[in-house]
This record gives structure tokens, sequence and C-alpha cells, in this order.
């Protein structure tokens, strides 16, 4: 399945640069430009037709608001992430009201993004195609990104856990075969995926072969 595209608006170029960096390090995503003002934002949609719009409040022009305001009354569905330090109700509802997928208030981590990456992705997929969807995948646009989660043990990083995520979202594996695509080792690509088994976002299934122990293959389920 091809990456998809991301539009970053900020009017501050480091910070642009930081949230670049941190969606061209996840799996699936892809940066394919950068807008300082409103204006550009505007234009660069038009013009580049992204997946997804990271959107800042404060821009030197229009508001992120007002631009995503402009977006949806000109017919234009993009997913939208604000990714703003404004912390007003107002601004949140705003948000809220104009169809932004998910609110991220600055500084955040790269896991506080990955996750509304992934969420996005997911209701993204499930609303591909011509097909009516069904009770699964409405709910998989609906879903909050903040359900309980079961605390990481000592040792796993928050970010490996988001690649090997991401991993399963591409269909079942084995620990052997997310280890080679995150680039850890298969014990530690177990660990991750047990995590998730005992989470309840996957679910694992023994695949036996000719003689020998049978193959522990793991599935995303929520």
């Amino acid at each position: 399945m091809t990456d998809l595209r991301v539009l970053v608006v900020d009017d501050d170029f480091m910070v642009a640069s930081i949230h670049t960096r941190f969606v061209d390090r996840t799996d699936g995503f892809t940066v394919v430009g950068q807008a300082a003002t409103g204006t550009t934002a505007l234009a660069e949609v038009e013009r580049l037709a992204p997946d997804l719009v990271l959107l800042d409040v404060h821009l030197p022009d229009l508001s992120g608001i007002e631009v995503l305001r402009r977006l949806r009354g000109g017919g234009n569905d993009v997913g939208v992430i604000v990714v703003t330090a404004a912390r007003e109700a107002d601004t949140v509802r705003a948000a809220a009201a104009s169809g932004a997928a998910h609110y991220l208030v600055k500084p955040f981590e790269y896991d506080d993004l990955v996750a509304r990456l992934l969420a996005f992705r997911q209701s993204h997929r499930a609303l591909a195609g011509g097909a009516v969807p069904d009770q699964d995948d409405i709910d998989a646009v609906f879903a909050p990104v903040g359900r309980s989660r079961v605390a990481l043990p000592k040792g796993l990083s928050a970010e490996t856990a988001a690649l090997v995520l991401a991993a399963l979202d591409e269909g079942e594996l084995s620990a052997a075969e997310a280890a080679e695509r995150v680039g850890v080792s298969r014990v530690s690509a177990r660990r991750y995926l047990e995590h998730y088994v005992a989470e309840g976002r996957a679910a694992v299934r023994l695949q036996y072969g000719g003689g020998g122990r049978p193959e522990r293959r793991y599935r995303r389920t929520t």
C-alpha cells in the first residue's frame, strides 16, 4: 500500500523540520510539502492533494482554524491533525466542529504524534474504496486515540512499539518477520508483539509446519 502523503503547516521553520522528520521516520507516511502561512497551505493542499495536513493554529495571516474552515467550506475533506500550542477551549471546540481528526498540543514527543498518525491511517483505510464499511470499519473511524493502554514493560521503547504496530497494520506476521521490518532482534520483536496481545490490540495463533515447534503468528485486532 502506498504511503499517505502529508503536508506540514507551521510558520516556524525549525518546528516544521522536526515535524517533517517525525513523519518521515514513521512507516506508511511521507511528507510531500511544507507551508508557513495559511494562504500557502490552502494553495499547497490544492496543488499537492495530500491525504493529511499537520496544521498549526498560529499562522501569520490566516489562523489554522480559518484554514480548516475554508477547506471544509470548499468541500475538501483532507485529513487534518491540528498541531499547536493553543489550549483554549474555544479553539479546541472550533477544530472539532470544523472536522479535525485529532488535536495535538505542543510540545510533544514522537510517540504522541505516531499514535495519532496510526489512528488516522486506520480510519483512512477503513473508508478506502467504494464498498460500504461494516461496523468494525465504522468503529475504526470514530475510535478515540486515548483508549486505556497497558504500560510498556521495562526495556521497551514507545518509538519501537509504534513501529511494530505499524508493521502489524500491514498484515499477519511472525516475530522474525517483525524483527526484520523494524530492525530489532527477534526476541525483542516478540516482546513487543506479546505486549500488544496482552493489551488486546493483537491476537496470536499457532501455525504448525512439518515437525518442530509451531510458529506464533500475530495479527492486528484493533
